[in-house]
């Protein structure tokens, strides 16, 4: 080995380790070397962050400094869920497109587990907004120009199918025209409201502001996700959760399908996910009501003789 290129990694090494002795996350650090190695001739004919010195660096660091994730999510989607078809989220008819935009867009993310981006996306063009004969669904697809984050055949311009949910007359509350956890009812009332405002073919566009009837940018999207589920909390006295990302919509809704029996190869195809390890090491939530184990062994009030 040239010491000059021997100096050269370990040099990395050192200034990486003065970054992970400041607090920065393995993966942080991996993100600084990655940046080096674009800019920085090869190291015994590797790049720098190939290099055997810099790689075992990097090991170390994600094994002292493993990623946490906590393993329940920040927001309670049954809570979401109750006030959604309780007021200020119902009548569907009553709601102003502020609300009406916040329920839609949480409806959306939630019953497809799709990004943002990919929500931000989809086009109320002719070609890509196609109701089902009967009222019975509506199928979506993204601007043709969209390039996903997944970038693969399989999920280039994926359709998002939705079907329309039959309540019966016992699930309908007083007012109500419909099941009011119908993501496919919400879209519909939404498109009504935006028909006289629009000026794009986005599907999401701004309501109010310079900008009402073009469209919404995805941190204003992200932001109406978060907003319903905020309001769902406040609206019924509960303490509103801190930190609540949009992006949390796709794990909590794989992690409830799963629960639910839903195979993995369909609920990676609908998230756009090449791999179940994907969902099994950053998705993947215990969303189990209660202890399965101590609720099956402990007897119940009722139960005790």
């Amino acid at each position: 080995m040239d010491p000059t290129e021997r100096t050269r990694a370990v040099y990395v090494t050192q200034e990486e380790q003065s970054r992970l002795d400041a607090g920065l996350a393995a993966s942080t650090i991996k993100v600084y070397v990655a940046a080096i190695s674009a800019q920085h001739n090869r190291v015994d004919g590797v790049t720098v962050g190939s290099h055997t010195l810099v790689t075992r660096f990097l090991k170390g660091a994600q094994r002292l400094r493993p990623p946490l994730r906590n393993p329940v999510p920040r927001w309670d989607l049954p809570l979401v869920l109750g006030a959604l078809s309780r007021p200020p989220f119902e009548p569907l008819q009553d709601l102003g497109l502020d609300v009406l935009s916040m329920k839609t867009a949480f409806l959306l993310a939630i019953a497809s587990a799709r990004r943002v981006s990919e929500l931000h996306a989809l086009s109320v063009h002719g070609e890509c907004l196609i109701w089902h004969p009967g009222d019975t669904g509506v199928t979506l697809r993204p601007n043709p120009s969209f390039l996903s984050k997944t970038f693969s055949t399989a999920f280039v311009n994926q359709p998002l199918t939705l079907a329309a949910f039959s309540p019966s007359s016992q699930e309908m509350g007083p007012g109500q025209d419909g099941a009011p956890l119908c993501p496919v009812r919400a879209l519909r009332r939404y498109l009504q409201l935006t028909a006289g405002i629009r000026r794009s073919d986005s599907l999401f566009v701004c309501h109010t502001g310079p900008r009402r009837g073009h469209a919404l940018s995805k941190q204003r999207l992200s932001r109406w996700i978060v907003g319903a589920i905020e309001l769902s909390y406040s609206s019924g006295g509960v303490p509103v959760p801190p930190h609540v990302r949009s992006h949390s919509t796709r794990g909590v809704a794989a992690s409830w399908a799963a629960l639910r029996g839903v195979p993995l190869s369909d609920i990676c195809a609908a998230a756009s996910w090449s791999s179940p390890c994907t969902f099994a090491r950053f998705y993947s939530f215990n969303v189990v009501p209660h202890h399965p184990v101590a609720s099956a062994v402990l007897p119940t009030p009722s139960q005790c003789p």
